[in-house]
């Protein structure tokens, strides 16, 4: 039996996009950087958020670990083995153990297989059992995820379902092989509130149920505070905080996940809450290659040290870490020399 320690490690993962041509047709700028060297540790078992608005990196790492892509430098590391350019019977494997869910289950669920054959693929591909084992597992994998009778569900088509089923299906299809780890990526961003709330506890039950480690990625710091153990919060391909999801709802330190939590609707606590007011009404001019990646639009930063020098994310308390020259603790609210 595994320990309850890390079962997967991102160590300087960094991915970065060739620009071939831009819009019309010319050379383009030459790279976009996604990921720039995150460091992640996630144990065994637990939900672990990664948090950050659109374009920030979190859905490239989720790829990056399910295998859809390559990184550009670094190491992705699962049960202290390096991953990292697996091939043909290994990468099979490795597919076996770690899934993704994806943001719209319409366009991952192939529209030509039945609800059953969408399920029982990934048995087909690994070669489970024989055809009766295979029925059983998928029937089994779809009353779990609450679509019942499970074979009324099973010969039908995606087009016929709900977008809630069809997540359902989804988180389904990803179960079916009982992996030790899955990606699911901002699996609620396209169901009202609630049907996530329906499928936040379906996640809650799975890994209560396989013992599976779950890395959720989303927009939103309260889906995140719902369902995670811990939280790590990303902006342009920089991990800029971590912390247990309680330190980081209710002490955060790093001005971009301030702003983040004064984006939150506080419906009934108008002019009861103080909101932390860590963004810039206009945005600074910045170098690409120099500073904190958060200076251009943070409201606290120091003028000159934060546009030229590059905080490092580091231990300020246990389970917790920050890449910024003054967090919001006692000794470093006030950062002198603020514009």
């Amino acid at each position: 039996m595994r320990s309850n320690g890390a079962i997967l490690r991102l160590e300087a993962l960094s991915k970065t996009y060739r620009v071939k041509k831009n819009f019309f047709g010319g050379r383009g700028a030459g790279s976009v950087k996604a990921l720039s060297t995150v460091n992640l540790e996630i144990a065994r078992g637990e939900i672990f958020g990664l948090v950050g608005e659109s374009g920030s990196g979190k859905t490239t790492a989720g790829r990056l670990i399910v295998k859809l892509e390559e990184p550009t430098a670094g190491r992705i590391l699962l049960d202290g083995e390096d991953i990292t350019g697996l091939e043909g019977r290994a990468l099979r494997s490795y597919r076996g153990r770690v899934q993704m869910i994806f943001q719209d289950p319409y366009q991952s669920l192939n529209p030509q297989l039945s609800i059953f054959e969408s399920i029982a693929e990934p048995l087909v591909i690994h070669k489970y059992g024989d055809s009766r084992s295979r029925r059983e597992r998928v029937l089994e994998t779809i009353a779990m995820v609450g679509l019942s009778p499970p074979a009324g569900y099973a010969n039908r088509y995606p087009h016929q379902l709900s977008g809630g089923q069809r997540q359902r299906v989804a988180i389904a299809r990803a179960m079916v092989m009982e992996p030790d780890f899955v990606v699911a990526d901002e699996p609620t961003s396209m169901l009202d509130a609630s049907y996530s709330a329906k499928i936040f506890n379906i996640l809650l039950d799975v890994r209560k149920r396989y013992n599976v480690t779950i890395l959720f990625i989303t927009h939103s710091l309260a889906a995140a505070r719902y369902l995670c153990n811990k939280i790590a919060v990303i902006y342009r391909g920089h991990i800029v905080e971590i912390g247990t999801a309680e330190d980081v709802i209710h002490r955060p330190l790093h001005p971009y996940t301030q702003a983040l939590l004064d984006a939150l609707p506080r419906f009934g606590q108008s002019g009861l809450q103080k909101p932390y007011g860590t963004l810039r009404e206009n945005g600074r001019a910045a170098s690409s290659d120099m500073g904190c990646v958060f200076f251009p639009r943070c409201g606290k930063a120091h003028r000159i040290r934060c546009s030229r020098e590059s905080p490092e994310l580091e231990a300020v308390g246990p389970d917790r870490k920050v890449a910024c020259f003054y967090p919001d603790t006692e000794k470093g609210r006030a950062a002198e020399g603020n514009p």
